[in-house]
């Protein structure tokens, strides 16, 4: 039962979420805690991981909950229930609607999910922020030092960086940066 329940209800969040990976973070969050698969603390802690790893992070995400559910087969359907709704309308988009791109129903549509996207990332970057800052609930905060220290830290490297080389730093660069720094720091 838990292999169905794990593939319905990733299909329903890859069929209803817009905006790639980021975009569905909110509502994987919201069925990861409906179902009671982690706790919210376990959540953000794996959604770190997610982010950091190779892979789209829904199926990172879809990936491991369904591990934690129900092991490898778990997985699977968990996987499988995130990635079918995107596979079936490219394919669809691909074999039959060749100018669907220039359909103004297309672009209408486009237009106005665009801000909904942007809301749910955004949201999801003020819950990040809001967890490493150290607020477990609204009535419980407890500051994680080490935690607003390498953050803080980080983004002086990132500004540091772009102010005198008046480029971007790399992604992965930031991450392995933030890996080892994190380390460093809960050792200290």
């Amino acid at each position: 039962m838990i292999y169905l329940n794990l593939f319905i209800e990733f299909f329903k969040i890859g069929t209803f979420s817009f905006g790639g990976g980021f975009g569905m973070i909110p509502v994987i969050k919201e069925t990861v805690l409906r179902w009671e698969w982690l706790s919210e603390s376990q959540f953000y802690d794996f959604l770190g991981v997610c982010e950091s790893t190779p892979g789209p992070i829904a199926v990172n995400l879809a990936t491991y909950i369904g591990s934690v559910q129900g092991g490898v087969l778990g997985s699977i359907f968990a996987t499988l229930g995130v990635v079918t709704p995107s596979f079936v309308i490219i394919l669809l988009i691909a074999s039959i609607l060749k100018n669907f791109t220039n359909n103004k129903y297309f672009k209408a549509f486009v237009k106005g999910v665009k801000p909904v996207i942007t809301a749910l990332i955004l949201s999801t970057g003020i819950n990040l922020l809001i967890k490493l800052l150290g607020f477990v609930s609204i009535k419980e905060f407890s500051l994680d030092r080490s935690s607003l220290v390498l953050c803080l830290i980080v983004a002086s490297i990132y500004f540091g960086f772009k102010k005198i080389t008046k480029k971007k730093m790399s992604s992965i660069l930031l991450i392995v940066i933030s890996a080892v720094l994190g380390i460093v720091i809960n050792i200290i």
